[in-house]
């Protein structure tokens, strides 16, 4: 698997390596980070499987013979992953980093390096939490596959903030890609200064006898950009940026927030955490009885794994009876 994404990320950084300065190769490199949140799906696809496997094993045997609790179990499989993603995000950091950032401060390659820890536990935490409730590792991955795209779509590389309809800026706000790519690109990209190329320089002609410096100083001292021959009197040249904080103001990516969108992602994993704790025990642990106040939840239960179900045989091809036991029960 590390040498996958060795390969995977080494492919992305020197597909974009060493950025040059105008507009256009600012928005590549917002690609870039884009492109490496899409190994997510791969990482999915691996943990899920194993963790079915191992859940069926405690099922079977250590919980009936009362080893130890579904809560030790669970845990264990959280904790049990971290150190891999911890690997797996020194690997990517190295193969991605240097090629397109370049070697900064310490305090700019820290906090990338950590937001790939943060990527990784999240994605683990995230596979978990959906897999949990579930019955197999398939109808988990097209559940996972589908809610990622959610996040992918939305977070603000397709579609600026501003461009997005009412619904959608709710989904731009809530997704964890939102604040990830946001950190990674302001730490990245935070002061460097645009040169725009032929195709992005607006070029005009002052009034007779004006140079462009004088005649575009009062624009100037309110709007963003430069001149680049202000001492011209025809055939002005001026660059709409001046670097590349106003570039990604566009997008709503911040120098000041790159700490609190890694907080935030901080806060998406132990919500992860949180939510496979329950999910487990509510849907595996705890025995609902069809009668009496406990009705509704038990038709929820039987519903969501209908409806989980039904949602797989859209892919394979054929519709599966969800299981029960004698007293009705959803096993």
């Amino acid at each position: 698997m590390g040498g996958s994404l060795m390969k995977g990320n080494s492919f992305i950084g020197f597909s974009f390596f060493k950025p040059g300065y105008s507009a256009q190769e600012l928005q590549d490199v917002i690609f870039s980070v884009f492109m490496l949140t899409t190994i997510f799906s791969s990482l999915v696809q691996q943990i899920m499987p194993r963790f079915v496997t191992q859940r069926s094993l405690y099922e079977v045997r250590e919980r009936p013979s009362k080893a130890y609790s579904w809560a030790a179990f669970l845990i264990a499989n959280i904790v049990v992953e971290i150190p891999y993603q911890l690997l797996l995000a020194v690997v990517v950091f190295a193969s991605y980093n240097y090629a397109v950032f370049g070697i900064q401060s310490s305090e700019r390659q820290g906090l990338i390096l950590l937001l790939c820890i943060q990527f990784f536990i999240f994605t683990s935490t995230f596979s978990q939490m959906v897999i949990s409730a579930l019955p197999d590792a398939q109808t988990a991955g097209f559940i996972t596959t589908f809610l990622f795209s959610l996040t992918l779509f939305f977070n603000g590389v397709f579609q600026p903030p501003q461009a997005l309809p009412g619904f959608w800026i709710f989904m731009y706000r809530v997704s964890p890609m939102t604040y990830f790519v946001g950190s990674m690109v302001a730490t990245g990209l935070h002061g460097r200064p645009v040169e725009c190329s032929a195709a992005e320089v607006n070029k005009f002609n002052p009034p007779s006898g004006t140079t462009c410096g004088a005649y575009m100083n009062p624009y100037l001292s309110k709007a963003p950009g430069h001149l680049l021959n202000p001492d011209a009197t025809s055939d002005c040249r001026y660059c709409p940026l001046s670097n590349s904080d106003q570039f990604l103001a566009g997008s709503g990516v911040r120098w000041d927030l790159r700490w609190r969108d890694s907080g935030i992602m901080w806060s998406y994993i132990v919500f992860n955490v949180f939510m496979a704790v329950m999910l487990y025990y509510f849907f595996r642990v705890r025995k609902w009885d069809a009668t009496g106040k406990n009705k509704r939840i038990a038709r929820a239960k039987y519903w969501v794994m209908k409806c989980g179900h039904s949602i797989r045989a859209l892919f394979v091809g054929h519709f599966h009876k969800v299981k029960k036991d004698q007293n009705n029960r959803v096993l």
